[in-house]
């Protein structure tokens, strides 16, 4: 049976390290996955674990899980009321400016607007002599993005509105770059990672900062890159 790398645990939460391509909990929108982090998790510790947030099935990184419904409720509300600090690694096309603050509301299914508030900073650039479209080489930027509202997408639609989509990102990338990766490195990762997750323990009143390492197929695209030598 699968195991995930436990993160952080004590009597009230625990936090995995998610692959990439793994859904949180059975969907229906979903019907060709067999696994997923909620019964694999409650498997490996064989007890119940309740999900206090989401992650995207393409995004790796930290997920946090409560062990009671009252911590569950406790900790879903932080993340309502955007009281945990979030941080995320992506890989996305193009070379990013070295900060920037991206304001721009993002609309629910229901067609309401919603504000929406990402802050990153880019931490590297690569510059690839591979040619793409009508450009003699391929650039690339490696951000540290930190999102100030939980909004669905958030990351997915705030870079693609600047024109820097995240490389892998099927919905709201660029098919283009995607088809790229897929037929010259053989790779279909979206390249976003959830590095980090700081909250105040709803019991114990603790700061708690998880960290995630990033996984295998994100080093080889850092690689690749050539940002791990």
């Amino acid at each position: 049976m699968p195991t995930l790398d436990i993160l952080f645990q004590d009597d009230y939460l625990i936090a995995v390290n998610k692959p990439h391509g793994l859904l949180v909990h059975r969907s229906s929108i979903a019907a060709d996955a067999a696994e997923f982090a909620l019964q694999i998790l409650r498997d490996q510790l064989n007890r119940h674990v309740f999900p206090a947030h989401r992650l995207d099935r393409k995004t790796g990184g930290v997920l946090l899980f409560a062990l009671d419904k009252d911590t569950e409720k406790l900790m879903q509300r932080q993340f309502m009321e955007n009281r945990v600090k979030k941080t995320y690694l992506a890989i996305v096309r193009g070379h990013t400016v070295d900060e920037e603050a991206i304001d721009y509301p993002l609309r629910k299914e229901n067609g309401t607007l919603q504000d929406a508030f990402t802050r990153y900073k880019t931490l590297n650039r690569a510059e690839l002599e591979v040619p793409f479209g009508n450009h003699p080489t391929s650039r690339y930027s490696l951000v540290e993005a930190k999102p100030e509202t939980g909004r669905m997408h958030q990351l997915r639609k705030h870079f693609s509105h600047i024109f820097h989509p995240i490389i892998g990102d099927r919905t709201h990338g660029c098919n283009k770059q995607n088809k790229l990766f897929k037929e010259r490195w053989q790779m279909e990762t979206m390249l976003l990672h959830a590095s980090q997750l700081s909250f105040k323990h709803p019991l114990t009143h603790r700061t708690i900062t998880v960290n995630a390492p990033i996984q295998p197929e994100f080093i080889r695209a850092m690689n690749l890159m050539g940002w791990n030598k």
